[in-house]
């Protein structure tokens, strides 16, 4: 993706590629990289939504330079002040002597501090235009999504929506910057993993935010990360709204810790269960090799999650209680919890993964299953129970799995 890519008349994706930062954050990892998309809306004036991070800030500035032809950048918008979208801010004031920086009132605030701004900015209110001349773009304030002074920008003759980090997600454009050029389904797996890692915390400003935009006639999507969504822009925000309000696909991430194996043993029973029960939706992770980001991930997605681990110096083993701290950091609602684990000299990890169920307001289907030190026969049996009961509850509420 080293050349613009034309979205409509007048308006071009100059972003780019990252395939060298491993980790989002120094977090989240970027198993496919990532993408940091920036926009030039050209009419009788030029604008550009966004920057990118530091790497490949020359072809990025080829791109823009390019395009331009010998014309005056003359408005840079902020959407977004965080470093992977305003990273090169600096070096575009340099290149383009003159250009006139766009933000609302906490992104002045926000740029003083971390580019050192103090002139060469104008703050805009929520729901101001700007005529850009065969191009008007209206600025709308959507606070912590995912950070106080986000917005989104819309571009009202073709109904594009700039829409910062909501409806982005991970991975680097292969080739193809649409919807439609590329393999939506993987697209969207790694958008739900951008959302639950980075936006899901807001959930509740989500919503806010969708309501907030609801009225603007949006014919494509242009998110600062991930693909552009132009064939069907309403499914993509139907996406963020069931997960804004914690609603669930059928299915079962099944996640467990297990330090000599008597854990794993009681997982592959209620994997059983869930096999015998009809269930094929089915996520496993060991947290000893998995990431907290996938985790989350297929937590957010499917209705039921299963959670299995060992004492571990009375408490719960140490990577499931950071993982459980990430559902309750994150905010994870609505979803029916089973538990299971085991304990030798002391308990404590079952009855930790209880208390979770009780604050987080999570649904225990079925009595938690807890073996000492090696599960018998009975206990095997008990945790696929376990998953014949999980199964059950998703086939009541979904009707059974069809092929």
């Amino acid at each position: 993706m080293d050349c613009a890519v034309k979205i409509v008349d007048g308006i071009h994706w100059v972003g780019a590629n990252d395939r060298e930062t491993d980790l989002f954050e120094n977090m989240w990892p970027l198993p496919k990289g990532v993408a940091y998309n920036s926009y030039l809306v050209q009419g009788q004036k030029t604008a550009l939504i966004d920057t990118i991070k530091t790497v490949s800030g020359p072809p990025f500035l080829l791109k823009v330079r390019e395009l331009l032809g010998g014309r005056k950048l003359d408005y840079l918008v902020v959407n977004h002040v965080e470093p992977d979208h305003s990273g090169i801010l600096n070096v575009v004031r340099e290149v383009f002597p003159g250009v006139e920086i766009l933000g609302n009132k906490k992104t002045a605030e926000f740029l003083l501090h971390l580019h050192q701004v103090k002139d060469g900015l104008r703050v805009v209110a929520d729901g101001e235009t700007l005529d850009l001349g065969g191009h008007t773009l209206g600025f709308h304030l959507v606070p912590m999504v995912h950070w106080p002074e986000t917005m989104a920008t819309f571009e009202h003759e073709h109904g594009v929506l700039f829409s910062c980090d909501a409806f982005g997600a991970f991975g680097a454009l292969d080739g193809g910057l649409f919807d439609d050029e590329i393999d939506v389904d993987a697209a969207e797996g790694e958008m739900l993993r951008y959302y639950a890692n980075i936006v899901g915390r807001y959930s509740v400003m989500v919503q806010k935010a969708l309501q907030k935009l609801a009225g603007l006639p949006v014919r494509i999507i242009a998110p600062s990360h991930g693909p552009v969504w132009r064939r069907d822009p309403a499914k993509v925000i139907e996406r963020y709204r069931r997960w804004s309000h914690w609603e669930a696909e059928p299915g079962v991430a099944l996640c467990y810790a297990s330090m000599y194996g008597n854990v794993r043993k009681m997982m592959e029973a209620v994997a059983e269960g869930l096999m015998a029960g009809g269930e094929r939706r089915l996520a496993v992770h060991d947290v000893s090799r998995a990431h907290l980001s996938f985790m989350l991930r297929d937590a957010w997605r499917y209705q039921v999650v299963l959670l299995g681990s060992p004492a571990y110096d009375t408490l719960l083993h140490p990577l499931m209680a950071h993982l459980v701290d990430l559902f309750e950091r994150k905010g994870l609602k609505n979803r029916l919890l089973g538990v299971f684990g085991s304990y030798g000299w002391s308990g404590g990890g079952v009855r930790a993964l209880e208390e979770f169920a009780g604050r987080s307001g999570w649904e225990l289907i079925a009595p938690p299953v807890e073996a000492r030190f090696q599960p018998t026969g009975e206990v095997l049996e008990a945790c696929r129970a376990l998953g014949r009961a999980a199964a059950a509850r998703l086939r009541a509420q979904t009707g059974p799995l069809t092929h």
